[in-house]
């Protein structure tokens, strides 16, 4: 019995080296295959930080520019104009000459005290139709900007007394002042047509002149326009 247990167990030994020698051989002639060297793409396309860098954007400015309106020019307004016509063009760009009037409550306004904010003045009249219809969008774009911002003058020839008791009928909300007509600087007193609506800049230069009734939307897109 003890001569047949070590018969078996040198058996058992024998067969398990070679099944080592076996796995030792298969291992040795699997090659191993070299993982793929990483492409260089730097060339072709930039990273993410090198995009911002380049563009010296914040990623949180970056983002915020998303959701920003995109900017009007003043010639694609007009382009688009549907309602009005663009006038005294040979005047824009240029400062825009003073004038003083005298409002419907008695009070004093020059137009070079308005240096520094954006400024319609608009040449109307109480009995046309289209100043009437104009109404309206000037004060909705009287609304849309603050004071400091904004200034709207609106000029009339009419009779102190009457332009008084109209502003205050229609509830205006935005300065209302008396005389003007010829007396007043070009182009202000070549006004053939009301209304007659100028855009002047914080500088004191005109950037449009109109003639027919302007949309408040027109308006605000105008007075945005770089």
């Amino acid at each position: 019995m003890a001569i047949r247990s070590r018969v078996r167990w040198l058996s058992l030994a024998a067969c398990a080296t070679m099944a080592l020698v076996v796995l030792a051989g298969l291992a040795g002639c699997k090659k191993k295959t070299p993982a793929p060297a990483p492409s260089d793409t730097t060339a072709d396309a930039p990273s993410a930080a090198s995009g911002r860098e380049q563009a010296g954007l914040d990623p949180l400015d970056a983002a915020a520019n998303l959701f920003r309106e995109p900017s009007v020019s003043i010639q694609n307004v007009v382009k688009a104009a549907k309602t009005w016509s663009p006038a005294a063009e040979q005047w824009w760009g240029k400062i825009a000459q003073d004038f003083t009037l005298t409002d419907i409550n008695g009070n004093v306004h020059t137009l070079s005290d308005y240096r520094g904010r954006n400024v319609l003045v608009v040449i109307w009249t109480t009995w046309v139709a289209t100043c009437r219809l104009e109404i309206p969008h000037l004060k909705e774009l009287r609304a849309a900007y603050a004071d400091k911002d904004l200034a709207v003058l609106s000029i009339s020839n009419e009779p102190p007394a009457l332009l008084k008791e109209y502003a205050q009928k229609e509830n205006l909300g935005f300065t209302v002042l008396s005389g003007g007509g010829s007396s007043l600087p070009a182009p202000f007193g070549e006004v053939q047509f009301v209304p007659s609506t100028f855009f002047i800049d914080p500088q004191g230069r005109f950037k449009v002149a109109a003639t027919g009734l302007v949309p408040a939307e027109d308006a605000k897109a105008i007075v945005q326009a770089q």
